[in-house]
């Protein structure tokens, strides 16, 4: 009984220190990072656990990328260090597995209890920007990292913590998802715009030097008029179409 008094007593000294971290995160946001405590969990006094997003700096392989993880927080904490997860594959940090950093479980003997959120955060980004190998770090090419980074957003849209959790990121991926599925569609539309162009041009110099110069010419530009008014309409088609979508996502 003694023991569960003291426990509760470190739990609650646990929710106090983590919920004026929070604030002075919402007060004093850091850059490239968001946090955000788990709702089931932060009321409980036997565990604590905040999820966190770190974007990758401009720059970097892993510029655009949107990385989703979790801090698992001890009863003891602050005085004894949180477990470190990384949950969106990255190419630097393996998934689901504690990560030995300095900031972490794994080096007890280095945390210092002045230390919070914000600096175990700043920590763990500074760390994921270098190349310095450790338990749960992993190896590959700036290339492997930088197409991680474009499948981040689609990759953490699965999770439903993530959705629940950060609300505002989901909405910034699905626009910038919407923005790509647009300009893939017009680059298609003008692709074949211009192969049909192409080709019917091709087909009005055949018909000039079967026909003689003047009529080639006559054809050649009837052709370009053709394939102008084409695009503008298919363009106009596209861009009602994308309307019409967003229309249907608002209701």
């Amino acid at each position: 009984m003694a023991s569960d008094g003291i426990k509760r007593r470190k739990g609650t000294t646990a929710i106090q220190r983590l919920r004026q971290d929070y604030l002075r995160l919402q007060k004093d946001p850091i850059p490239y990072v968001t946090a955000q405590p788990s709702h089931q969990n932060i009321l409980e006094w036997f565990v604590f656990i905040a999820h966190y997003v770190v974007r990758g700096p401009e720059n970097t392989p892993y510029e655009g990328g949107i990385y989703h993880g979790k801090l698992q927080f001890p009863t003891e904490f602050p005085f004894k260090p949180p477990s470190i997860y990384m949950i969106t594959p990255n190419g630097r940090f393996k998934c689901n597995i504690r990560l030995c950093l300095s900031i972490s479980d794994y080096h007890p003997d280095t945390w210092n209890p002045a230390w919070s959120v914000s600096t175990i955060l700043t920590g763990l980004l500074s760390f994921m920007l270098e190349k310095n190998p450790t338990m749960g770090s992993i190896e590959t090419s700036d290339y492997d990292k930088r197409l991680l980074a474009q499948r981040s957003g689609a990759f953490n849209l699965k999770s439903k913590t993530f959705c629940d959790l950060f609300p505002e990121i989901v909405s910034e991926i699905k626009e910038k998802q919407k923005s790509e599925q647009n300009q893939d569609s017009l680059r298609s539309v003008s692709g074949k715009v211009t192969e049909l162009s192409n080709s019917l041009r091709s087909a009005g110099f055949r018909a000039g030097n079967e026909n003689g110069t003047f009529f080639g010419n006559t054809v050649t530009n009837v052709v370009i008029i053709i394939c102008f008014v084409a695009f503008i309409y298919t363009v106009r088609y596209v861009l009602t179409a994308i309307s019409a979508s967003d229309n249907d996502n608002s209701l």
